[in-house]
């Protein structure tokens, strides 16, 4: 079987190698989340500041090699990057496992955040090297709703596993050993060269000031909705609602963002250089929605709205920032744009937090309609750049 890129094809196994990388660069701390309440009977001696390490450290480390693979990625042998990523991912994840102490589990997680940073970029690399023009386009989609799908699914599995044993929640990290497997095909199939009409063969160098718009902008709403992960909880908790329901509500907001994945194409179609606009419309009726919410079903509609809205920008903007690259500089370019995602995951918190004392607030609507407004600024700002690069679409950004 025979699958069309816009530039000849490839086969179904090349697609599933491709959609595998995509479908395991989310799963690093997974496998914490679930233990996180009981690590410190799980390791008695164990102190805050190695809890906080646990959790933050392997973070902090991925950013830095995002952009060291984005950066190596400019060489030849991209292959050896990629099957050198999933192996110290997968055999960290196997590590993992065996480890007896807290100290033992915080180096192991380091280097799969290391395995882990070196995968990330090459997950939208390769959808981008091997897929052009509408193709890519709607291969980003796919990417996407992979991606966030196989995140509710694990974030889902890990739960499960965490009460059997505390290890067990770690074998969701083993799932890169199946893309080294499937990732072997990708040696004897390269990719094939941009067509003369593609916007990438107009470039001789990033075009730095595009991707600094891009980088910001996927900052700015990924640190929006995120707010949802970090405060639905404490709002359900507040209302008294259902302890599972604040972890069905968090699996629907990624499935929201999961779903427009499978439809872009005729998204961008439909709404041409309006789609953004619409977007941060969405995002902003979400936020201001769970701003005020106190039922079950304004707070499902909420992260609905959110996570749609959010679920259509994310592959655009992986397709823009690659468009303003020549194609051997694709992947770094998309490397500076994806790091702001774990940039936002870092520090949001922190930001929520300080915003909370800054204005001696204990509200647990405050956080969703601070970032709600400034959804809605975003949003203005699109109205009147709807025929910029950043935050405009233009139908040439794309070769049909």
């Amino acid at each position: 079987m025979q699958i069309k890129t816009g530039k000849g094809s490839v086969t179904l196994v090349v697609l599933l190698a491709i959609w595998s990388v995509s479908a395991i660069s989310s799963l690093p701390g997974l496998a914490i989340s679930p233990i996180l309440g009981d690590l410190t009977k799980i390791f008695p001696r164990a102190t805050e500041l190695e809890i906080q390490l646990l959790t933050s450290l392997p973070s902090l480390l991925i950013i830095p090699f995002v952009l060291l693979a984005g950066k190596l990625s400019e060489g030849r042998n991209r292959w050896t990057l990629l099957m050198s990523g999933l192996a110290i991912f997968f055999v960290s994840g196997l590590m993992c496992l065996f480890a007896r102490s807290m100290e033992a589990l915080i180096v192991i997680s380091c280097l799969l955040g290391v395995g882990a940073g070196m995968v990330i970029p090459l997950s939208t690399g390769l959808v981008v090297e091997y897929f052009t023009g509408d193709y890519r386009v709607r291969q980003l989609g796919y990417a996407s709703a992979i991606n966030n799908l196989s995140l509710v699914l694990a974030t889902a599995l890990t739960g499960y596993l965490a009460t059997r044993n505390w290890h067990l929640p770690f074998l969701v990290y083993l799932l890169p050993g199946l893309s080294l497997v499937l990732c072997l095909a990708l040696r004897n199939a390269p990719s094939v060269p941009e067509p003369e009409e593609s916007l990438q063969l107009q470039q001789r160098e990033i075009d730095r000031n595009k991707l600094v718009g891009m980088m910001w902008l996927y900052f700015l709403i990924t640190y929006a909705v995120l707010v949802v992960t970090y405060d639905a909880p404490f709002l359900v908790e507040k209302y008294r609602l259902s302890s599972d329901f604040s972890g069905w509500l968090i699996a629907l907001f990624f499935l929201a963002i999961m779903l427009p994945g499978f439809f872009l194409g005729g998204i961008i179609r439909r709404f041409g250089s309006n789609t953004n606009l619409l977007s941060l419309l969405l995002i902003s009726l979400g936020l201001g929605l769970f701003g005020f919410a106190h039922t079950a079903w304004q707070m499902v509609v909420a992260a609905l709205l959110a996570g749609l809205g959010y679920g259509v920008m994310q592959p655009i903007i992986y397709d823009k920032t690659a468009t303003i690259a020549p194609p051997q500089s694709a992947t770094l370019a998309l490397s500076f744009v994806m790091a702001m995602n774990y940039l936002a995951v870092m520090i949001c918190p922190f930001i929520l937090s300080m915003l909370h004392t800054l204005f001696h607030s204990q509200n647990e609507h405050f956080g969703f309609r601070v970032n709600a407004v400034l959804a809605v600024v975003m949003t203005l700002v699109a109205l009147f750049n709807r025929r910029g690069f950043v935050l405009g679409l233009d139908e040439r950004y794309f070769v049909k």
